[in-house]
């Protein structure tokens, strides 16, 4: 009998059990995938979710000469597309995270080896095996907080999220999404942010040395943070350098060059409260939470996603293209900060050092300054925090008192100091603020706009939120309603005194500044001189109701009184309203509401909003144009022959200033030197100019320094300079349009000439040629 062949069957069994030993790992991984990619472990991305993955976009604001203006955002965050990335980046990127990118398909099973085997043999240093398109499904699709198993599985899950997005997508588009949605901190999400955040540069200008920096970061941004680690981010940016070299894309001379070079940075915080036009992006942001969030009658919104949501601000990569001049809105913070920061604010200062009263002007009394500040603590930030926190009284009276730390603003840079915030109220107090808007008469659209001195420090704006007394500024809307009659500015009136009656109240009876009377006195000489007699007279004969709707049809909306007095601007009323209603003159007659936004185009580049000017006619060409010529009296000077002059508030501009091209303006002073404006008329811009303390009581005492002409013309002059100075704005100096049908003598030598010097209107329009 044969013997069974035992030993055999022992090889086939252990053969068996090797094969089986050896496909179980494979095969329960492959059952493991597939169970995964059927979403039986949890939901995967839906092929709808991989063509546009959620992401933050910052809405991007832009100047009418392209300039990025600044962004709102949750992640200050910016597309662009593969074409605008340095090559520099592409090179050093692929070079140091993902050497074979172009080869694997999502999974460099290289480097996955390689990573095992430093498991097995505790070498850490062998690498990482993350592709980059890895690491952009990690990023498109964050991992959350999960348990041991959880994390094996999701790291499953990142491996088909690789390999569908590859399959989805091209390699430069993995690319650029990834670049796109990198995290480099400091409020810059995605290359373009990063590369205006630390260089001050655009993507696709990058350098090799900049390239091979922000790529460092790659590995672990929070780690290698330019700004607080250099010396760590130097030797993060050379092993860069050594990647690039090593992949042969730079020699061997290049390295060794390139190591020796520092980071070079020019770091930018981002920052709201930095920049060019801060007051005027707070403006705008308002406006556009306002506009997007607009509903029809039916409730829907105006302006809506094509499932109809509203379009998010702060996360939707809305561009917004606004009317500002970036050279303009530079030169008008330049204007400024010359006229406030090394004149106007130095000549404030000595002045209140030589007042007994200290900060408020003699007439204020004790009390009331002391309601003043206590008001501006009421106000402040410090004490609702403390309010909010249940403190008592006597705990904020205490903290109020109590010297602190802080860095406080100064012209000559934000200083760090020891003050109590009680003495910083009164600090704050001290400084002068500045309103100025420049306006295209032409079309409407807002080029610069100054809403005070310093947002980091002073948040409200002065352009349109704040309304001010504006004092003799309306004087030229009570003329033109004589103007619109028919009246040259050569007409004369009586300098008298006249007097309103007004009720429960003594007569009211405006006088001059001066105190000076008698004569006949033109109307380009009165409103030259700002002569409260002749305005009060035009007053008498066409009434406060007329003044109104003339101011109306100027576009001012403010609350006008219908009292005489008004006359003499004792309205509030913002820079905005009487730059724009100014600009009517220059414009031919017709108003243009102020537009400072063009179009909102979508993250695709779809507009989705246009803006047109809302205009309308306020007065004929004619009557515009001869204001015009009345308002340039107050530049050029008008004759008298009573006071044998030729005086104007406005006439530095041509002695000290050397301006020698057409120019109609204003000037005006409050009550006690409180407001000091300026309103400067050229054809191709027209400029809007106040200045004050915040709190009326906080004022010059002598009028010689507090008048308009000496605190907000010289903004202007120093402003417009510039402005004629850079040629490749296009803005001459050219004369204003004269309209045909001009029926009203405008030489008042040759109307003197006809009617005679003393020619007056007796109560009523009856002259000989009317």
């Amino acid at each position: 009998m044969k013997k069974k062949p035992t030993k055999n069957k022992s090889y086939v069994k252990t053969g068996l059990l090797l094969w089986v030993l050896l496909l179980i790992p494979p095969i329960a991984i492959s059952v493991f995938i597939w169970l995964i990619s059927l979403s039986f472990f949890g939901e995967l991305p839906s092929f709808e979710e991989l063509e546009n993955p959620q992401s933050n976009l910052a809405s991007e604001i832009y100047t009418a000469d392209q300039e990025l203006l600044g962004t709102y955002y949750r992640e200050n965050r910016s597309n662009i597309d593969f074409k605008n990335i340095s090559p520099h980046v592409v090179n050093a990127l692929i070079a140091t995270e993902d050497e074979r990118f172009f080869e694997h398909s999502g999974i460099d099973l290289r480097s996955l080896a390689r990573v095992v085997k430093g498991v097995i043999t505790g070498n850490a240093s062998m690498g990482g095996g993350s592709t980059v398109t890895q690491q952009l499904a990690k990023m498109l699709f964050p991992r959350e907080r999960l348990s041991k198993l959880g994390l094996v599985t999701r790291k499953f899950k990142e491996w088909i999220i690789s390999a569908k997005l590859e399959r989805q997508y091209t390699k430069e588009e993995i690319i650029t999404m990834y670049l796109n949605k990198f995290d480099f901190i400091n409020n810059a999400v995605g290359l373009k942010s990063a590369a205006r955040v630390y260089y001050n540069t655009t993507p696709d200008s990058l350098t090799l040395p900049q390239s091979a920096t922000l790529v460092g970061m790659a590995k672990n941004p929070a780690l290698f943070n330019p700004v607080r680690r250099p010396d760590t981010v130097l030797h993060r940016r050379n092993v860069v350098y050594y990647q690039m070299k090593r992949n042969n894309l730079i020699s061997q001379e290049l390295y060794d060059s390139l190591r020796q070079q520092d980071l070079g940075l020019e770091f930018t915080r981002v920052d709201h409260r930095t920049g060019i036009a801060p007051y005027f992006r707070e403006v705008l942001r308002l406006e556009l939470r306002k506009i997007l969030n607009e509903k029809d009658e039916e409730g829907n919104f105006i302006i809506s996603k094509p499932d109809g949501s509203n379009y998010d601000l702060y996360g939707d990569g809305l561009k917004i293209y606004t009317t500002l001049n970036s050279k303009l809105q530079t030169y008008a913070e330049n204007a400024v900060k010359e006229h406030l920061g090394k004149e106007l604010q130095a000549d404030f200062f000595n002045s209140l050092k030589k007042r007994k009263g200290g900060l408020f002007d003699w007439r204020i009394s004790e009390k009331q300054g002391q309601n003043i500040l206590n008001q501006a603590k009421y106000r402040s930030g410090r004490y609702k925090a403390l309010k909010a926190a249940g403190a008592s009284d006597d705990s904020i009276k205490l903290a109020f008192n109590t010297p602190v730390n802080m860095k406080v603003f100064s012209w000559q840079g934000v200083r760090d100091t020891v003050l109590t915030p009680w003495d910083s109220i009164k600090y704050y107090k001290r400084f002068l603020q500045a309103g100025m808007m420049s306006m295209d008469p032409n079309t409407g659209y807002v080029k610069a706009w100054v809403g005070g001195i310093d947002y980091r420090y002073f948040n409200y704006d002065h352009v349109r939120q704040g309304k001010r007394q504006v004092g003799s500024t309306f004087k030229p809307i009570v003329y033109s309603l004589a103007i619109q009659e028919g009246f040259s500015p050569c007409h004369k009136y009586p300098n008298t005194i006249t007097c309103f009656e007004v009720p429960d109240q003594p007569d009211w009876c405006p006088k001059n500044s001066d105190n000076v009377y008698g004569g006949m006195i033109s109307l380009k000489y009165a409103l030259a001189n700002s002569m409260n007699t002749i305005t009060a007279r035009i007053m008498a004969d066409f009434g406060p109701k007329a003044v109104i709707n003339m101011a109306r049809k100027l576009g001012i909306t403010s609350q006008l009184d219908e009292v005489p007095a008004l006359c003499l601007g004792v309205a509030d009323v913002s820079v905005m309203e009487m730059t724009a209603a100014n600009a009517t003159f220059v414009n031919k007659g017709v108003y243009t509401k102020p537009v400072f936004i063009t179009r909102i185009e979508n993250k695709n580049g779809t507009v989705i909003k246009n803006f047109i000017p809302e205009v309308s006619e306020a007065m004929s060409a004619q009557t515009a144009y001869t204001m015009l010529n009345l308002m340039q009296g107050v530049v050029d000077g008008a004759y008298s022959d009573h006071f044998d002059k030729k005086l104007g508030t406005g006439v530095r501009l041509r002695f000290k200033y050397g301006f020698k091209n057409e120019i109609a303006a204003k000037t005006g002073t409050t009550q006690n030197n409180s407001d000091g404006w300026f309103i400067g008329l050229t054809p191709e811009l027209v400029t809007g100019v106040w200045v004050g303390a915040e709190d009326r009581a906080v004022r010059f005492a002598q009028t010689y320094y507090g008048q308009g002409a000496n605190t907000s013309l010289p903004i202007w002059a120093l402003y417009m300079k510039q402005v004629y100075a850079d040629s490749s704005l296009g803005i001459t100096g050219e004369p204003f349009y004269k309209p045909e049908g001009i029926a009203v003598e405008l030489d008042c030598d040759a109307w003197d000439k006809k009617y005679g010097s003393s020619q007056t209107n007796s109560g009523g329009f009856n002259f000989d040629e009317e």
